[in-house]
Formats: C-alpha cells, structure tokens, sequence
C-alpha cells in the first residue's frame, strides 16, 4: 500500500493499493472501524479472492463466529462479483446481512436495522438459487428480521457480533 502525496487526510496524500486504486492502508478492528496509522489491527480480508460456492460459505462463517461481520462481507462481496448473475441477489442479500450485523454491533441500530431488512427482502424476493449450496435461507430471513427488530426495540447499544453471529448452513446439508 502506498501513499501518494496532497493536501488532504493531515497532509498526508490519499493511500492507494499497488495497482493504484484509492484504497485506505488504516489498520481496522474485528468490526471494520479504521484505527490510526500504526496501530495493531486485525488482518483485511484480500479483495477479489475467486472462492467455490462451499469455501464462501465455511470462510464467512468462521469470520462470523469470530464476531467479525465485517470481513465476512467481504467474502460475500467477492462470491457475487465473480459469481454467476443468476446467483447474484444470494451473495448480495448475505452481504447485506453481513453489514447489518457489523452496524448493529457498533451501536448504529437504524442503520443496523435497515441493511439486515434489506438483505432478508433480497434472499426472500431474489431469483431462487436451486439448492442455495446448503445455505438456511428462510432461517437466515427470520434471524433477520427478528435481529433488525429487536436492534431498534431501544436494547442495549450495539451487539455481540459473535454471540448474534447466524448458522449460515441447514444443520442436513452438505459440507462441499
């Protein structure tokens, strides 16, 4: 990662990666929050990873378990840009899930609350994936929205991202 040199950012120029894509260098936390320059922060998730269908699924579930919604998304981010079309609204609306529970976790409840209803409405209203790989789609629209309402029921601030984190998979299906 390098930095290129201007007037912004405290005089530091604006963090590029090495194809020259303006891409922050910050380290973040578990729950994608930038710290400051030289801080220790948990390892980014590499962008564009072309992963099978089975590996997204076991490697946003391991970051879930981790409390690390965030980096999860990313895992899905990279499945529905290099996925097929047809499977686009499953990766999209599990991303989605994903960022509502790394809001919800940080204490942004409305927002929180948005994005895990919006990914629930594209699981339930997407073009249907045959088999979705294994993946509890009706039990992962449920968590959902149970999740988005009680976040804005006035509870606590914030959420234990591992303690909320979803089974991604029917207990029966397949590990491929």
């Amino acid at each position: 990662m390098n930095r290129t040199t201007g007037d912004h950012e405290g005089g530091r120029g604006r963090d590029r990666d090495p194809a020259g894509r303006a891409r922050s260098a910050r380290p973040r936390d578990g729950l994608g929050r930038p710290l400051p320059y030289g801080a220790e922060g948990v390892p980014r998730q590499p962008e564009g990873v072309v992963r099978g269908p089975g590996e997204t699924v076991r490697e946003a579930q391991r970051l879930l378990d981790a409390g690390m919604p965030f980096h999860a998304h990313e895992v899905f981010e990279d499945a529905w840009k290099s996925g097929p079309e047809a499977e686009r609204d499953l990766w999209q609306g599990l991303a989605q899930l994903a960022v509502g529970l790394t809001h919800a976790a940080r204490g942004n409840a409305a927002g929180g609350a948005r994005l895990l209803r919006r990914g629930a409405d594209r699981l339930a209203g997407g073009r249907p994936v045959p088999g979705a790989y294994g993946i509890d789609v009706g039990g992962l629209v449920a968590w959902a929205r149970e999740l988005a309402d009680r976040t804005e029921g006035g509870g606590p601030v914030g959420v234990d991202a591992a303690a909320e984190a979803p089974r991604l998979r029917l207990q029966d299906a397949p590990q491929d």
